[in-house]
This record gives structure tokens, C-alpha cells and sequence, in this order.
């Protein structure tokens, strides 16, 4: 058995109690629901613009501030290992909301908050002699671990005189590699790589957050180690290779709750090692992943707006399926071609690459990746006005390209798929063991009532395996402060003073 010591608000606890009386008792998997800190900071055209750039700048486009025009990504963002020109941009942004877990690193255990990325691939925190941090980010003392060991450089192109840098859109961090015992959600792992920093661009990490656990594949690590949520798998820890995620959408009736001051609103579950059949309705539509595993690779098959289909052009459609992205992202003769087919739709001015639309237009939009068409809500479509009384609002979807050619075949994305999509669906990442010949894959499927969709729950909380180890539902709380580009949903108990309960598993 697993345990997992958890603690809670009693406004979580409550959920809890709730989620149980509903689902049974006995269900196998955890469930502990996400909690979102409320920002009271506007997210305005200019917000979105910067979140924009930071996507850019994450999967080695230029930015809209940039001179420079590319046939798609460099040479040096492509397939391997993840170089300066392809940036995962997490620096601050005041406004932003992301979330974020609690792991433990060491013997004994220090408690790290993360943030967890589909779109990267390496785990690292900040040591004690780090500089620039935040006089508020938690640090990894290693002398305090008696299982703490330096581990060798990396081979990779990102190290340089013994330290390993990983760079981000506007920013980096950069560090020695080391080894240590790492526990996430009641899983353990011995001799896990991970960087620990001790530079910092300013502002890269903010409040809490201590750094980042990518869950992407081992290609594009900098630090050349293997992502610790494949390491579970290729042990055979988790009852399924599986990671899935019901992100939920904030509304203005969400309830709420207080802790340590800050508002926190429900915000959806992340299981690890299986799905939580409660969550979905229907069968979960599962399609293989394109090219060597990097990112998380679909094809993008057909959109749809106003109930007409949209011409996609002759980019190549790979899309990167990232939860750490709050926005859609995609070729830029694509989203012209979205756009046409919105009524009184027009370019922003001064926001290069963003289209708005008159504000009492409701965005009928579908999305599939080769088989069903998901619809995804107006709400999600629309950011809001362009400015202060505008009757013009934001478009969810936006250029990420900027004029750049991505040829078929160069293995690089050129749509970027988040959380406008993701809120939509339920989804599950499906890994493989680095001993089979499986392709991974991602699946979507329904929402069930449950989750805030229309669907029925097809059945208990755990659609793992009962020879394996135990799947976890986990809570996920999120931090203001951090960019979409470190938006992930992180498996954690939810850190917060209060109740303490210890679940058995």
C-alpha cells in the first residue's frame, strides 16, 4: 500500500468527503481536487501578448518584438536537445496563475513545490548559494540529504565548464547536475537526476515555487537525463503509463476559500498511472503520437468555426499538446483563415499575431486531431475586451508563427495546443516503457457532469490495472506569478495549514 500524508484546508477536506460519498470509498486512486489562487490583476490584450511571446520563444519561433524572420524554428530548436534558441519562457508575469505541487527531495525529505510542464522535459530547483533567487523561494539544502550525490555533466550542447544551462524565453538557469531521492505522490524514485541551480535570471521564480518537473521525453532534456514520470513507467511503478488531466474552468459562481490569505478556487484533478473514470463520459479516443517522441505530437486534422470548415494551408499541422500553455497557438496562414470566417473579426493593433471579434459574437469552434470534433466552449475562446469598453474582444487563437514557413516533415510543431483547448476535454498523456515498442499517445475524451461537461461518469476513479502499484488522483493548487509557459498541472498534496489527514491507498 501507498501512503500519502496530505494536508488540508477544511475547504478541501470537505471536497474530499464529497468526492468520496459520491465515488465509493474503497476506489483505489486518490482524489483530492485542484485549487486556484484568484488573481485580481485584469488579463488585458497586453497580458496575452506577453503570454503570446513567451510560447514563441518556448518552441523557437521569433517573438513579435523581433527582427528576425525564420523558416520555422532554428536548426538548433529542432529535434534533440532543447538549446538556446528554444526557450521555455517561465518568467514572471504578475498576473499569471499557475500550478503548481509539492515533491519531496532527499533523505531526509525537503519539501519542493513545482511546476509541472507537458512541454519540457527536466526537473530542477534552486540549491542553497543560489543567486538571484527571491528572498521567499525555497531553496534544496543537499547538505541536509544524506543520499544527495553530484552526478556528471552533461554531454548535451547546454554544458559548458561543469554547469548545465537550461534557457528559457526570457531567461535561465544554470547549474550542476546531481542525484538524489525523489518522492512525488507516494512514488519514489532513487538516483533521480535533477539540476540544481545556483543561477537565476531575476524574476524567473516567484512566492513559492522552487522550479519546474517536465514531463515531456528525454530528447529534449537539457540535463540528458531520464523525465522522472518515465522512470516510474520503465520501473513498472504506476498501474498504467498514463497521466491525465481534468483542467477546470474558473467561473464567476466557483466557490471559494481562504487559505494563508489568498483566495483559492476549485481547479480540476491530475492523476498519475491511470484516468478518473468519473471525470469522463464515453470512451477515451486515444491517437499516436507523431514522429520521435519529443514533445507530446498530434496532427492537426480540422478545425472548424461558425459550423464551416477552415482551410489549414500548406504548413506542416504537428501540434504540441502542452498543458503548460494557456492559449492556441498556430501557422499564421491558418489562423488568417480562422478568423475570415468570423464575422466583423480584424487584426488587434500594436499586439502583432492576435485577431479580435465583436464582443456579442459567440465562437462556434471544433478541434480533431484525426478523429472526433471537439467543441470547445465560447467562453474559452473569448479573452475578454481588446480595452476598457471596447465592444471588441480577444481571440483565444492566435499566430504563433508570425509569417514563418514550417515545412511538412521537419519534425518541429506549429500549432501549440493549451488549456483554451484542454479545458475541454479529458486528457491523457500514454507513455510507453523504454523497453517496449509501443508509441505513445494522447487520448481525449468527454467531460462528464461531474467535471462540468455533458456527459455521464463511465464508472469508479481508477482505470488502472489492479496488479500494479496504485494510481494517485492528487490535488493541484496553482500560484499568481508565474507564466503560461510553467502553467502544468503538478501532482501534489495540497500544502496549505489546516487538517492533516493521512490516506491509505
Amino acid at each position: 500500500m501507498t501512503q500519502i500524508l496530505l494536508s488540508l484546508s477544511a475547504f478541501s477536506l470537505l471536497q474530499l468527503l464529497l468526492f468520496s460519498a459520491i465515488y465509493g470509498a474503497t476506489a483505489d486512486p486518490l482524489h483530492v481536487p485542484i485549487n486556484r489562487k484568484r488573481s485580481s490583476a485584469p488579463r488585458d490584450v497586453n497580458y496575452y501578448a506577453a503570454a503570446a511571446d513567451r510560447i514563441r520563444a518556448k518552441y523557437g519561433f521569433a517573438t513579435s518584438g523581433s527582427s528576425e524572420k525564420r523558416d520555422g524554428p532554428s536548426n538548433s530548436a529542432r529535434y534533440g536537445k532543447r538549446a538556446s534558441s528554444a526557450g521555455i519562457s517561465i518568467t514572471n508575469q504578475d498576473n499569471d496563475a499557475s500550478y503548481f505541487a509539492t515533491l519531496s527531495i532527499g533523505t531526509p525529505g525537503q519539501s519542493m513545490s513545482v511546476v509541472l510542464d507537458t512541454g519540457s522535459s527536466d526537473l530542477w530547483v534552486p540549491g542553497t548559494d543560489c543567486q538571484n533567487c527571491d528572498r521567499q523561494t525555497p531553496t534544496f539544502d543537499s547538505s541536509k540529504s544524506s543520499s544527495f550525490k553530484t552526478s556528471s555533466s552533461s554531454s548535451s550542447s547546454s554544458s559548458s565548464q561543469g554547469k548545465t544551462t537550461i534557457q528559457y524565453g526570457s531567461g535561465a538557469v544554470a547549474g550542476t547536475l546531481a542525484q538524489d531521492t525523489v518522492e512525488l505522490g507516494g512514488f519514489t524514485v532513487q538516483g533521480q537526476t535533477f539540476l540544481l541551480a545556483d543561477e537565476l535570471t531575476n524574476g524567473l521564480l516567484d512566492g513559492p515555487v522552487s522550479g519546474i518537473i517536465g514531463l515531456a521525453f528525454q530528447s529534449i532534456a537539457s540535463t540528458d537525463s531520464t523525465p522522472l514520470w518515465q522512470t516510474l513507467v520503465n520501473a513498472g511503478d504506476l498501474s498504467s503509463p498514463e497521466m491525465s488531466f481534468w483542467i477546470a474552468r474558473e467561473s464567476s459562481s466557483s466557490s471559494t476559500s481562504s487559505v494563508d490569505g489568498d483566495t483559492e478556487v476549485p481547479g480540476g484533478v491530475f492523476t498519475l498511472g491511470g484516468s478518473n473514470t468519473t471525470l469522463f463520459s464515453g470512451d477515451i479516443e486515444f491517437l499516436d503520437t507523431q514522429g520521435t517522441p519529443s514533445f507530446w505530437l498530434l496532427n492537426m486534422n480540422a478545425i472548424t468555426v461558425q459550423s464551416q470548415s477552415v482551410s489549414l494551408g500548406s504548413s506542416s499541422q504537428l501540434s504540441a499538446i502542452d498543458t503548460g500553455t494557456t492559449l492556441i497557438g498556430g501557422p499564421t496562414d491558418a489562423v488568417q483563415n480562422f478568423y475570415a470566417g468570423v464575422e466583423g473579426s480584424s487584426t488587434v493593433q500594436g499586439q502583432q499575431g492576435f485577431f479580435s471579434f465583436p464582443c456579442s459574437t459567440t465562437l462556434n469552434t471544433t478541434m480533431s486531431f484525426g478523429g472526433t470534433a471537439w467543441p470547445i466552449s465560447s467562453a474559452d475562446m473569448n479573452l475578454g475586451s481588446v480595452s476598457t469598453g471596447s465592444s471588441d474582444c480577444l481571440g483565444g487563437i492566435f499566430d504563433l508563427s508570425l509569417g514563418s514557413n514550417i515545412p511538412e516533415n521537419s519534425g518541429n510543431p506549429s500549432w501549440v495546443v493549451g488549456d483554451v483547448f484542454l479545458k475541454n476535454v479529458y486528457t491523457v498523456f500514454r507513455g510507453a516503457a523504454s523497453s517496449s515498442s509501443d508509441t505513445p499517445a494522447v487520448g481525449f475524451a468527454q467531460l462528464s457532469t461531474t467535471a462540468g461537461g455533458s456527459g455521464t461518469s463511465t464508472g469508479n476513479a481508477d482505470s488502472g490495472s489492479s496488479s500494479s502499484p496504485s494510481s494517485s488522483n492528487i490535488g493541484l493548487r496553482t500560484v499568481c506569478g508565474l507564466s503560461d509557459s510553467l502553467s502544468g498541472l503538478i501532482l501534489s498534496g495540497l500544502v496549505v495549514s489546516g487538517l492533516v489527514q493521512r490516506l491509505i491507498l
